[in-house]
């Protein structure tokens, strides 16, 4: 899909805030209106607070930055596959 965009972060990056739970982060053009969507043992919450959207848009540059790039994702992910 080309609207998609996948990136595997290595286990050499360690860990990071927020790893071990589900995160969902909703943007669009109007960044006072997007959304972080945490899934937790106790259920969904939803985080849409200025300051901690900026903690979590800091978090997401901070794993883009880890991340191995697009093209080497796919074919980490493409190679996984094949080995099943």
């Amino acid at each position: 899909m080309e609207h998609l965009t996948i990136r595997v972060l290595p286990f050499a990056a360690g860990s990071y805030p927020g790893s071990g739970q589900s995160i969902n982060y909703v943007h669009g053009a109007v960044p006072r209106l997007d959304t972080v969507q945490l899934d937790q043992s106790h259920g969904v919450a939803f985080v849409d607070g200025a300051k901690e959207l900026s903690q979590y848009r800091e978090l997401f540059a901070r794993l883009e930055t880890l991340a191995q790039p697009s093209d080497e994702s796919r074919n980490f992910v493409h190679n996984l596959a094949e080995s099943l």
